[in-house]
């Protein structure tokens, strides 16, 4: 019997300085919204995979953002059933496992470039909001992250 893993990822808030955060609509589920995420390569650090990721979803590098803080726990979720059975490279994936990120903008006019493969469109948004509209199995995953690291 095959075993059954959470799939080690980041997952990054980016603020401003009125608490709003940015969130991004997903290409494949309209009216999906979610904020940066992605897992992590052999070998790399979960703080390397953060800027890599930041970079490659968002177009954002250090010369808009600023590292706030790493959440010290990691945060796991599972995937519904039908996900599960869509995962890739042979492995019986539960869920993911992620290390959260908070990134603090240096200037409130930043605009992303959301990467056209995974996201379509970017807009800023108020957490609670965020957390009532990202999908049903990621849900408790962000309010506990949130409550832990947003005011």
């Amino acid at each position: 019997m095959g075993t059954q893993q959470f799939r080690a990822g980041v997952a990054l808030i980016v603020r401003r300085d009125n608490g709003d955060v940015m969130a991004f609509e997903r290409l494949d589920t309209p009216g999906a919204w979610q904020l940066p995420q992605g897992g992590l390569d052999t070998g790399e650090e979960p703080l390397d995979a953060a800027w890599r990721e930041l970079r490659e979803e968002t177009g954002l590098t250090i010369e808009h953002v600023r590292l706030v803080l790493e959440l010290p726990e990691w945060i796991a979720y599972e995937w519904p059933p039908d996900i599960r059975e869509r995962t890739h490279e042979g492995h019986k994936r539960r869920g993911q496992i992620q290390k959260w990120f908070l990134f603090g903008v240096l200037d409130d006019d930043v605009e992303p470039r959301p990467d056209m493969h995974e996201f379509g469109a970017w807009r800023w948004m108020d957490p609670h909001h965020l957390v009532a509209h990202v999908v049903d199995f990621r849900r408790d995953a962000y309010a506990r992250a949130f409550s832990r690291i947003l005011p």
